[in-house]
């Protein structure tokens, strides 16, 4: 699945409810998926690790969702390297 089908499957999936808890209580709940990734990434199985890089891929997109703003635009940055010095692997010191 690219970064604009998963934006719009989380759209129609969960958009009414996210929106209605708003850009703060989203924020939150990203930050506290983030959490669960690093705990998952120290301790977890491989298993658990997918899952939580999954929570967090999903409000991630429900943010981006609730902005109004595009994934793939997003990460457009990153399409032709490192975005400060262009190269790959970066070269920055």
């Amino acid at each position: 699945m690219d970064l604009a089908a998963l934006q719009e499957v989380i759209g129609r999936t969960y958009g009414e409810r996210d929106s209605e808890r708003g850009v703060p209580a989203t924020v939150a709940w990203l930050a506290e998926e983030l959490g669960e990734l690093a705990q998952a990434v120290r301790k977890g199985t491989a298993e658990e690790q997918l899952h939580e890089l999954g929570d967090v891929l999903a409000w991630l997109a429900s943010l981006a969702v609730q902005l109004d703003l595009s994934l793939e635009d997003a990460v457009a940055r990153y399409a032709q390297g490192c975005p400060r010095c262009g190269s790959t692997p970066c070269s920055c010191p």
